[in-house]
């Protein structure tokens, strides 16, 4: 620690000597990270859709004509009891006829059915905890004696999930490809840095300097080198974040595709694009480094 401040002066005047070179890797590092910040958007806000998505699957639980009233009690109670159930509401046949009625609008009146008798069953709507539980546990009540049917939407659900999942995966893969080729840049361009002074570390490790000694002063270089170049991705992701905010909020509002507010995302990313910078520069740096203390 007592050489700390001789690494950082170290680090600012390679910095300087290297102006061109450090230029090129703040540059490297800020086009991937506007790359890796316009995918964690996407990739955030498709979660973010998704969730909503999967939130809204629900079961349906048809309840048997016949069943008494203690029946009906006794179904609701075992539903409760399944492991992973988030609420369960009963809904009437007069309920669902009236939602069948608001559905359609001004055609609902066609299905005024008050002189004819109800043909809709109770219902009861449940909710997992977990959407991916969903056909779990649709599965254990279709086993119950008063539930006459069981709708959720089985083949839908589970393409819904597949698809959601897949993209997830890919852009997930993308992201994580997106910051091994920064990686890969920054150690060469410091790599070329660290080669002008290749002499200059030979002749320190020969007079006794530790590894750590001669690292520290490129540890911080690459830091900072990986910090400057997240700045100008985190500009542009405020100011590109706050425009398409302001004029899609209002336009997907109460749907699924509402977008994630913009406090405290955009500072959410914009902690992690810094971070992902600071890692490029310091792996990039010291993978850089390495070879030339082997002396």
């Amino acid at each position: 620690m007592n050489n700390f401040g001789r690494h950082i002066r170290e680090s600012l005047k390679s910095l300087g000597r290297n102006a061109w070179m450090s230029f090129a890797s703040v540059s490297a590092v800020a086009v991937t990270l506007v790359l890796v910040g316009t995918f964690l958007v996407i990739m955030m806000n498709l979660n973010h859709f998704a969730d909503n998505i999967e939130n809204d699957v629900v079961i349906k639980v048809l309840v048997d004509e016949t069943a008494s009233q203690e029946e009906q009690a006794k179904l609701e109670q075992d539903i409760k009891g399944i492991s992973g159930i988030a609420s369960t509401e009963f809904s009437s046949k007069e309920d669902e006829l009236e939602k069948m009625q608001q559905n359609f609008g001004e055609e609902g009146e066609a299905l005024e059915l008050k002189d004819q008798g109800n043909p809709l069953r109770d219902v009861f709507v449940v909710r997992a905890k977990e959407p991916q539980d969903t056909a779990k546990i649709a599965a254990q009540i279709e086993e119950f004696d008063s539930a006459y049917k069981v709708n959720y939407g089985k083949e839908e659900v589970k393409k819904l999930f597949s698809g959601l999942n897949i993209a997830r995966n890919i852009g997930i893969g993308l992201i994580i490809g997106l910051i091994f080729t920064a990686m890969f840049l920054i150690s060469n361009t410091i790599k070329i840095t660290i080669f002008a002074r290749r002499h200059e570390i030979e002749i320190m490790k020969l007079v006794g300097a530790t590894n750590w000694f001669i690292r520290w002063p490129f540890f911080l270089e690459g830091l900072m080198l990986g910090v400057f170049g997240a700045f100008v991705p985190i500009i542009i992701l405020i100011f590109g974040y706050n425009s398409l905010y302001t004029w899609a909020a209002p336009q997907v509002a109460d749907s699924y595709a509402e977008l994630l507010p913009f406090n405290p995302f955009v500072w959410q990313v914009s902690i992690i694009l810094l971070l992902i910078g600071a890692l490029i520069g310091v792996w990039g740096s010291l993978m850089s480094v390495r070879k030339f203390l082997r002396v």
